[in-house]
């Protein structure tokens, strides 16, 4: 079976992740998804693949004989799609060589995804694109990777390719970041490990940003507006005013690279409450720890002008960037550019904006950089992925756990 075939079945299960539940996983379509995956993976012969109490999904295949010195290398995904986009009842299309022109992804709503808008698409004329009906996300991020690494166990089970022990991790929530939480290092067993959650075909990614959420919440004072003069406290404008203390160009519409940013993604309330959601970025650490202080003065500012406890602050660190740990393992990511170049395929070293499970995993002991999965515009209605590029992850991933390591 081919990785785009899995792909399409495994995006038919409904695995949204849901950052109010307190379950783990959070949604239980994860948990159906899991459930599919081990099946599949006993079915090609992992005879202890299995999905723990909490919906983790693991499974090895032995290292052949004779290399059993060779290390032990991991491949991770996750089985949940961001909450930031619908992600029920997915339709995918595969668009069969497409000619660089407009593509119409819903006729009836009139929804188009045109290269003026999405200039990566003209990197796959001829090639054959998954894309949605513009209604939902497809799910590319990260079920593309879970069906590469599938399709490449398969593969190297059915030709018997020399190669050390493989571990297969497939892990619940990180969308809402919790995917590396319970995640059993040790049970996993892997020396180092690749998170096969990246976008366009080629990416190598082992910098990401420094993470935090921050929660800023506004206690007003609501006054009928007849007579409301020297007396209300309107925390919805107080919260408007908090917003436009922040830099007005370090929000993601204004940044790339390397450049951090705060982010509002979401604001609630009334003149008596308001709450605004933030969530606070930058790959270099001191920067990271300025913008966290900068959140702290406003605030300070705020309750010195509208009176104390007017504002109240929750800041919570998300994750770290995970070069500090890599650095030293650079023979890994050398590894990965190997790999790419074995069959191809140009290696791109670029830094995530954003964040995987494999920062979390790295600070915990797994050095574990990031590849692609030859994604583009995830977590929206516009999200597509070359069938092509699909195919040839899973001819990188093969040639990346088989590779062997001559210094053993």
């Amino acid at each position: 079976m081919r990785a785009y075939q899995r792909f399409l079945q495994y995006v038919a299960v409904h695995t949204t992740s849901n950052e109010n539940s307190e379950t783990c996983p959070s949604t239980e379509g994860q948990r159906v998804l899991g459930q599919m995956l081990v099946r599949e993976m006993q079915d090609m012969g992992m005879t202890d693949a299995g999905m723990d109490a909490d919906g983790y999904v693991y499974g090895h295949i032995p290292a052949t004989e004779g290399m059993e010195d060779q290390p032990s290398i991991g491949l991770i995904a996750h089985m949940d799609v961001s909450p930031s986009c619908a992600g029920e009842k997915i339709h995918p299309q595969i668009l069969h060589h497409y000619d660089g022109g407009t593509i119409c992804l819903h006729p009836e709503k009139k929804i188009f995804m045109s290269p003026q808008e999405f200039d990566s698409l003209l990197a796959y004329v001829g090639q054959d694109l998954i894309v949605t009906d513009g209604t939902t996300l497809l799910g590319a991020d990260d079920k593309a990777g879970i069906a590469e690494i599938l399709t490449a166990a398969e593969q190297i089970i059915k030709s018997d390719l020399p190669h050390g022990k493989i571990c297969i991790g497939f892990t619940p929530d990180e969308e809402i970041g919790r995917g590396a939480d319970r995640f059993n290092i040790p049970g996993f067993g892997a020396d180092f490990a690749y998170t096969v959650d990246g976008g366009a075909l080629g990416e190598i990614e082992y910098e990401n940003f420094n993470a935090a959420a921050a929660v800023i919440e506004v206690h007003g004072v609501n006054i009928h507006p007849g007579s409301a003069k020297g007396k209300m406290k309107n925390a919805l404008l107080i919260g408007m005013q908090f917003h436009s203390m922040l830099p007005v160009f370090e929000n993601p519409a204004y940044t790339q690279g390397y450049e951090g940013f705060y982010h509002l993604c979401g604001m609630e309330g009334d003149e008596e409450k308001a709450v605004l959601h933030y969530i606070i970025r930058d790959h270099d650490s001191g920067k990271f720890a300025e913008k966290k202080n900068r959140i702290q003065q406003i605030a300070a500012y705020l309750n010195d002008l509208f009176g104390e406890n007017t504002i109240a602050v929750q800041i919570k660190d998300s994750y770290y960037n995970m070069k500090e740990k890599i650095m030293p393992r650079l023979e890994i990511v050398k590894r990965a550019e190997q790999a790419m170049q074995a069959c191809g395929v140009v290696p791109r070293i670029v830094p995530i904006r954003g964040g995987t499970d494999g920062a979390r995993l790295s600070y915990e002991g797994l050095p574990c950089p990031n590849l692609s999965t030859g994604g583009h515009n995830f977590h929206g209605r516009f999200e597509y992925i070359p069938v092509q590029s699909m195919d040839r992850m899973v001819d990188v991933l093969c040639q990346l756990v088989t590779a062997q390591d001559k210094s053993r």
